[in-house]
């Protein structure tokens, strides 16, 4: 199939960028998106010019590194997959496709259509994790959780952090909740609106109830912060 493609292309974080057209042609349509990008760089470097730039690592949807907004939708239309999981037969001959980078505050552009998740990793040091000394993974595997507390988990923990649900979105356990929302509000990401636009790009099925859990909790730890 022959397709034209609307990419973003921006030199750098301080560049303005803009919209450039190129040519997808002869594309298979078994070929994923990310091999559909590598057949199209590979005719941009035959012509002397500079690849179409972004991230990319297992191509298997583990990592959640391909993040780019396929027609204006963080990974693409298709709901619980990433943009790598995405086949080329779900277009058209002769198609048009707007590639651009996820846009988000907390998300700033690197070059193209990479950018920089590097506020996930501050988020996770302001409290993210669970300081109590285990031992060996079998000990811990010994400390009872109650089964709704381990599902509730089980659950947040398939979040492969690829940042869909930040570019979709339009607007000790006090101390780690204190610390990781205020980390997210430095960050940029700004309050939930209950739009659950999150709810519906995230590759992994992700319940928005962990918002509002999070938002619960913070509720609390700051009430009692302020009474102590």
């Amino acid at each position: 199939m022959n397709l034209t493609l609307k990419v973003w292309r921006q030199a750098h974080a301080d560049d303005t960028g803009s919209i450039e057209t190129y040519p997808a042609k002869n594309i298979p349509e078994e070929a994923s998106f990310l091999e559909m990008l590598d057949i199209v760089n590979q005719d941009i470097i035959e012509d002397g010019g500079d690849p179409i730039h972004f991230d990319h690592d297992c191509r298997e949807g583990i990592c959640g590194m391909c993040s780019l907004t396929i027609n204006g939708v963080p990974h693409s239309k298709e709901t619980g997959i990433t943009t790598c999981q995405v086949h080329m037969r779900k277009f058209r001959d002769g198609d048009t496709i707007w590639v651009e980078p996820f846009r988000a505050r907390a998300f700033p552009i690197v070059k193209d259509l990479m950018v920089d998740r590097s506020a996930f990793d501050r988020i996770v040091a302001a409290g993210g994790y669970i300081s109590v000394r285990t031992g060996a993974a079998p000990d811990a595997n010994s400390i009872p959780i109650r089964k709704d507390d381990a599902d509730d988990a089980f659950d947040s923990a398939a979040c492969i952090g690829c940042g869909a649900c930040v570019a979709a979105c339009k607007p000790e356990k006090d101390k780690r909740v204190l610390g990781m929302v205020r980390q997210m509000d430095a960050e940029g990401f700004g309050n939930c609106t209950n739009q659950y636009e999150c709810e519906g790009v995230c590759p992994k099925d992700i319940s928005a109830d962990v918002i509002a859990k999070l938002n619960r909790d913070f509720a609390a730890a700051t009430a009692r912060e302020a009474v102590e």
